[in-house]
């Protein structure tokens, strides 16, 4: 199990030519508390400890984990991973259920599931989807221990957004000896990326076979959230799908016709916006922090192409379009989880409301 080291601590002087400037700009301010003020020492508390929590990423339908740290093959800067480490999260509690490309043909164990696969009953436990969820628990379980028992944040793509629903479950992640662990001690955000979140109206051609269906049955929307868990859907706006004569070739007509088919496989409807995946009003998840973004597109792929693209929900110039929204609903500030005695922003707020009342009070006592 990894420890947190303990904290470090740094001393900052508040240099004097900082101080002369304000004392040049308010006059009226006593220099002789300017110069006392300068010889403040501010104890700025910087640990490891004060990085974001730890993230596990739920790989969807097709992926493999290395779609979110090296996809298409590109450099490691490029996935999700590296993305992420740049912006505050420790690039050492930055976990991917371990899924390989090839595991997914284990969905066709679903056809061992009789009757309930043919009947559009399956459910999400079921041999086609069980082994999906029980490494995805398995994960979070990893990176809680290696954390030193922090709760997880599951960022979900795609189907895995709708699994990790399935994992989370009723509220009960297992059952230990000293008793029963709950859901909320584990996972504290579940953030979905390009998720299906509903079934399409007519259920027969649900390309779960039921196990999505029975997921929002049974754990409807934002479930768990009485119980302190947060969610957050996020979903693309890029591609209209639509109706195109196959007969051009023209990149903006491919990506039309790929979304129209996955439109309608998906909702029943085809000609609507989307991430040229899944549609726009199917990632959104009823009693979630909802999110638009235009012009971002599925997975790491221009829809319906092998080409790499800047612009899923995991690129260096999208992530930080809803980023902020998710700190926000965990309680971050400043790029930490938790503030020391004094922070920089907090000693220029420090100095400036130290002047600023000086100011005001020698300007009321000369009246």
């Amino acid at each position: 199990m990894r420890h947190n080291s303990g904290p470090t601590f740094l001393l900052f002087t508040v240099p004097y030519c900082y101080i002369r400037t304000v004392t040049t700009m308010r006059r009226e301010i006593n220099s002789g508390f300017c110069q006392l003020l300068c010889l403040l020492f501010v104890t700025v508390r910087i640990s490891p400890s004060q990085a974001y929590c730890p993230v596990v990423i739920c790989p969807g339908f097709g992926n493999d984990a290395s779609d979110y740290d090296t996809p298409l093959k590109q450099s490691k800067d490029v996935g999700l991973k590296s993305v992420l480490a740049r912006r505050g999260f420790d690039p050492e509690q930055i976990y991917t259920v371990p899924i390989q490309r090839s595991d997914w043909i284990r969905v066709a164990g679903g056809l061992l599931d009789i009757p309930d696969f043919y009947t559009g009953n399956a459910l999400p436990t079921g041999p086609a989807y069980g082994w999906y969820i029980q490494r995805l628990k398995e994960c979070v379980d990893l990176a809680y221990e290696e954390s030193g028992g922090e709760k997880v944040v599951l960022m979900a793509h795609s189907a895995g957004g709708w699994l990790a629903r399935a994992a989370l479950g009723d509220g009960t992640w297992c059952e230990q000896e000293g008793g029963t662990i709950r859901t909320n001690e584990r996972v504290s955000c579940l953030v979905t990326m390009g998720a299906i979140h509903k079934v399409p109206g007519d259920e027969s051609t649900c390309v779960t076979r039921g196990a999505l269906k029975n997921t929002d049955r049974a754990f409807p929307g934002a479930f768990l959230q009485d119980q302190g868990i947060k969610y957050v859907s996020i979903g693309g706006a890029a591609v209209e799908g639509q109706m195109v004569d196959k007969e051009l070739k023209d990149f903006h007509s491919q990506a039309s016709r790929v979304a129209y088919g996955s439109y309608e496989a998906v909702s029943g409807t085809g000609g609507q916006i989307g991430d040229g995946v899944v549609p726009f009003e199917w990632t959104q998840l009823e009693g979630s922090k909802q999110i638009r973004l235009d012009g971002v597109v599925h997975s790491i792929n221009e829809a319906g192409t092998a080409m790499p693209t800047d612009r899923w929900y995991g690129s260096e110039n999208i992530v930080d379009r809803w980023l902020p929204d998710v700190l926000a609903e965990l309680n971050y500030k400043n790029g930490s989880k938790g503030k020391g005695p004094f922070e920089f922003a907090d000693l220029k707020d420090y100095v400036s409301n130290v002047f600023g009342g000086q100011a005001k009070d020698k300007k009321a006592s000369t009246r």
